[in-house]
């Protein structure tokens, strides 16, 4: 393992996460090394729950969201990057609209 860590979790990647993630996952998000979030957990000042499941420490997303300020995920219909979704125009609105009362 190198000493050097990775990035910190951006808000885009830490919406994509799922349901639950590995310490050093929750590590990122926190902007801490892995080891300081064992030691953390240990003096039981993780800023989360943290579930034991077999050896493995797991952090339910939600409750790392919470603790990092994000109450909710945002919702859309599409995505926000597709460029490639072809806009809806206002006259095509009434286009429809006039054939389905015809």
């Amino acid at each position: 393992m190198s000493g050097q860590s990775s990035l910190p979790l951006g808000f885009a990647e830490a919406l994509d996460l799922p349901l639950s993630v590995d310490l050093r996952t929750a590590a990122r998000a926190f902007g801490i090394c892995p080891a300081t979030a064992y030691k953390l957990i240990r003096l039981g000042a993780f800023p989360c729950p943290v579930l034991r499941v077999g050896g493995r420490y797991r952090i339910p997303t939600a409750y790392l969201l919470r603790a990092l300020g994000i109450e909710e995920r945002p919702v859309y219909a599409v995505p926000l990057a597709d460029d490639a979704a072809p806009a809806v125009q206002p006259d095509d609105i009434h286009a429809h609209a006039s054939e389905v009362l015809a």
